[in-house]
C-alpha cells in the first residue's frame, strides 16, 4: 500500500481531487487531500498572515502528525510550490515528488518570480483590501463544461502573500528519490508547457502528458489516477 498526499493549487481546496481520491482508495492506497489555510472549506481562516509558509506548514504538519513515511507528494499548479517548500522540511518522508501542471521553483523564488512581471502586475492589481486575488474563473483554467459551475462554485479568493514569499531549499529535499512532471495538454500556459519539454530531457525526472485542461484531476481523474498508480513502488 502506497500513501498519497495531494496538495490542491490556488483558489482551489482538497475537494477538487475527490475522483481522484476514490480510485486511489479503490485501488488498496492511503490518500490525503489536505485544504490548504483560508482556502476551500477553511476559507473562514483567510487572514493577512498567510503566506507560503503558512502552506508548507500545513502538510508538513500533516505528515509530522499522521506519522507519514514513504510518502507519494503530489501538488497542482502553486501546489509545486507548496510541496517543494515541505521537501525541504520533511524530504526524509516523502519518496516521490509528482507536479501537476506546477509552478517548479529554484531555491529563492517566488510564484511571480517564475511566472514573470506582467502576470505579477496583473495579479497584484486585482487583489482585494483583505489581500485576497479573486479567482480568475474555471475559463482560464479550460474545466470541462459538465464541471465548470461547479467548480466555479467552490473556488475562492486566494492568499496574495503566497505568491510573494520565496521558497527556501535547505538541502533535505535531496532524500526524495523520485520527481514526476504532468503536464495538461488542453491548457495555454506556455510555462508549463516549457518546463515539462525541459524535464523531459532530464534523466533525474519522468514526464507524463494528459490531455486534460489545466484541472486535469476534475477533467480527466481516471487517467491521472493511472499515471499515480505508476509512482507506487519506484
Amino acid at each position: 500500500m502506497a500513501t498519497f498526499v495531494l496538495v490542491h493549487g490556488a483558489f482551489h481546496g482538497g475537494w477538487c481531487y475527490g475522483r481522484v481520491a476514490r480510485l486511489l482508495r479503490m485501488a488498496g492506497h492511503e490518500v490525503y487531500t489536505p485544504t490548504l489555510t483560508g482556502l476551500g472549506e477553511r476559507a473562514h481562516l483567510a487572514s493577512l498572515s498567510i503566506n507560503l509558509s503558512t502552506h508548507v506548514e500545513d502538510v508538513a504538519a500533516l505528515l509530522r502528525c499522521e506519522g507519514l513515511s514513504d510518502v507519494i507528494l503530489c501538488g497542482h499548479s502553486y501546489g509545486g510550490m507548496v510541496i517543494t517548500g515541505v521537501a525541504a522540511i520533511e524530504g526524509e518522508r516523502i519518496s516521490t515528488l509528482v507536479y501537476l501542471d506546477a509552478i517548479v521553483p529554484q531555491d529563492g523564488q517566488s510564484l511571480f518570480d517564475v511566472v514573470g512581471s506582467e502576470t505579477m502586475s496583473r495579479t497584484v492589481s486585482s487583489a482585494m483590501l483583505d489581500g485576497r486575488v479573486p479567482s480568475p474563473g474555471t475559463g482560464f483554467f479550460n474545466v470541462n463544461p459538465a464541471d465548470s459551475d461547479w467548480v466555479e462554485r467552490l473556488c475562492v479568493p486566494h492568499p496574495i502573500a503566497t505568491f510573494i514569499e520565496a521558497v527556501r531549499l535547505t538541502g533535505k529535499e535531496r532524500a526524495v528519490r523520485n520527481r514526476t512532471y504532468v503536464l495538461a495538454e488542453n491548457y495555454s500556459f506556455g510555462l508549463n508547457r516549457e518546463v515539462f519539454e525541459r524535464l523531459s530531457h532530464d534523466p533525474a525526472w519522468r514526464t507524463v502528458a494528459i490531455n486534460a485542461g489545466h484541472d486535469m484531476m476534475i477533467d480527466a481523474p481516471e487517467e491521472l489516477a493511472q499515471a499515480l498508480l505508476a509512482e507506487v513502488g519506484r
